[in-house]
């Protein structure tokens, strides 16, 4: 079977016989009618290009006609996500013995398609990225397999979620419709996706399949006129979409701060409103919470919001006191930073499991001054039970330990089930976790929280002298992916680099307690 080099070989060779056709010969897989053009196309449709343009027409004429826009350039999470993906992609196809890859790059899409009717016409059991070019659209599908003597392929698309999911269906759909044009028969699909009962270290049934064949038949039947909406909409000068549902549904898109107003009084500041409520009162025509009804059914935290703006103070509530009575003992204030990976990595691990990776830990003691400690992982062997054990041991001596959100007590809990024989520590650890969350969220709103509680949201307006602006590392999910990065990547990183990100994690994760402590001493002055 054709591998690598010897692929691009045959590539060029079939590619010279077959470029002055337009017809393309496969044995029982001959196009009947000509709609394969060798040529550049303007404004080709891809697959991902089709699925953005089913969410927005803006925001595809945005990633045509602005490739090398800034929004569109991949920052470290979302890189992190596509390498994960790649790393899914590959662990799939051993799944399919014999399979052949078309290994070819994107834009050499002609060369896709003409290599990809070879592999079939010589009954390569399966192809991997096998490529079709019809309506000005070009796919790639993950795994192409034939069925039966008579013709018929099955169409898998391989996902790096732990489920199949709604928005998998417009993916699946096209494929299908430029194949069938193509001449390529399919007779069922299915979306391959992470199974979420798969434990490391055993990823035998890593993959799952979830079959598709009924639920895309109905969107198959609008692929042809979407795909002319498309390609008529891209011809023209930028449309003009409202902001809706679609800008968050089903993925948030990449523009959104050039088309969303940056007003602190626009309806989406209100407090858990959430894109569907939100969307639903710009349809009514409020766009902004001071054009909220009087009668307007709302809870208690999001009056306290507009009082709080409507009077441009910061409101606090007389139970604040007694709600701070809990924290009043020898206290700590700990927090984790995890990784999460497609492919479990540490025993007992399930896909994309939040594993704690580092954590910070500041406790008073009792004079006005505080101690820290702080642990972050080295390697990649499984850190947790040394994790544990010196948080367990940093942990002792507190009456109580403060945490800003559920997060920590979650993480907790899972390692009571991976470090087994610290599970008294860790679930003595438990009952001593008190949330500091809900005393902010239930008795204090200042108009710069912006309708969120988060404690970067929260640290800002009520200790204005400690902020994050110093700091490399600002976000949760950029700490998760270089904490997995030193981890697994680390021999392909210069040891200055690994070093520098390794300080800037550290920085970060004692950045988040610190600020506890700090919001904790406002909430006190506030009170008194």
């Amino acid at each position: 079977m054709l591998q690598g080099a010897s692929l691009r070989v045959a590539c060029a060779f079939y590619t010279g016989a077959l470029r002055s056709k337009l017809q393309v010969a496969a044995g029982p897989f001959a196009m009947s009618h000509p709609i394969l053009r060798l040529d550049p196309v303007p404004h080709r449709l891809s697959k991902s290009r089709y699925t953005a343009g089913v969410q927005c027409h803006k925001l595809l004429w945005w990633k045509v006609h602005e490739p090398n826009a800034v929004e569109l350039q991949p920052d470290k999470v979302l890189q992190d996500r596509f390498d994960q993906g790649a790393q899914v992609g590959a662990l799939a196809r051993d799944r399919f013995p014999g399979g052949i890859l078309v290994d070819l790059p994107y834009y050499a899409a002609d060369e896709r398609v003409t290599l990809t009717r070879k592999l079939i016409a010589d009954g390569a059991p399966a192809i991997f990225e096998a490529s079709a070019l019809a309506d000005n659209t070009f796919v790639a599908v993950d795994v192409l397999t034939p069925q039966d003597a008579g013709g018929g392929f099955h169409l898998t698309e391989v996902k790096s979620s732990s489920s199949q999911k709604e928005e998998h269906l417009q993916d699946v759909a096209v494929q299908i419709h430029v194949l069938e044009r193509s001449g390529i028969h399919i007779t069922g699909a299915d979306v391959m996706h992470l199974n979420k009962e798969c434990r490391f270290p055993d990823l035998t049934n890593l993959f799952e399949r979830t079959d598709v064949t009924e639920l895309v038949r109905p969107l198959i039947n609008k692929v042809s006129w979407e795909i002319d909406k498309q390609s008529e909409m891209l011809d023209g000068p930028l449309p003009d979409i409202p902001i809706g549902l679609q800008c968050h549904e089903p993925y948030e898109c990449p523009f959104m701060e050039r088309c969303w107003p940056k007003d602190p009084d626009h309806i989406m500041r209100l407090f858990n409103i959430g894109p569907k409520r939100g969307c639903n009162f710009l349809a009514t025509g409020v766009s902004r919470i001071s054009e909220l009804p009087a009668d307007q059914k709302l809870n208690v935290t999001q009056k306290r919001q507009i009082r709080a703006m409507r009077e441009q103070r910061i409101i606090v509530e007389s139970s604040l006191a007694t709600a701070l009575e809990a924290f009043d003992c020898k206290l700590g204030f700990l927090d984790f930073e995890t990784i999460s990976r497609a492919v479990p990595v540490w025993p007992g691990m399930v896909p994309w499991e939040q594993a704690p990776a580092q954590f910070s830990y500041h406790e008073a003691n009792g004079d006005g001054t505080y101690k820290h400690a702080e642990y972050l992982a080295e390697g990649p062997k499984d850190c947790r039970p040394e994790l544990a054990q010196r948080m367990v041991d940093a942990t002792r001596n507190a009456d109580k330990v403060a945490t800003y959100s559920g997060f920590e007590k979650t993480r907790i809990r899972g390692l009571q089930k991976a470090v087994p024989n610290l599970k008294p520590e860790l679930e003595a650890l438990e009952h001593k976790l008190i949330d500091l969350l809900p005393v902010v969220r239930d008795n204090v709103y200042h108009p710069d929280f912006l309708g969120s509680f988060s404690l970067k949201y929260v640290l800002s307006p009520l200790v204005p002298e400690l902020t994050y602006d110093d700091l490399v590392i600002v976000d949760g999910l950029v700490a998760s992916v270089e904490i997995a990065r030193l981890l697994f990547v680390a021999g392909k990183i210069p040891q200055e680099e690994h070093d520098r990100v390794r300080q800037d994690l550290l920085n970060y994760c004692e950045r988040d307690t610190w600020a506890m402590v700090k919001v904790l001493e406002k909430l006190r002055e506030l009170a008194g």
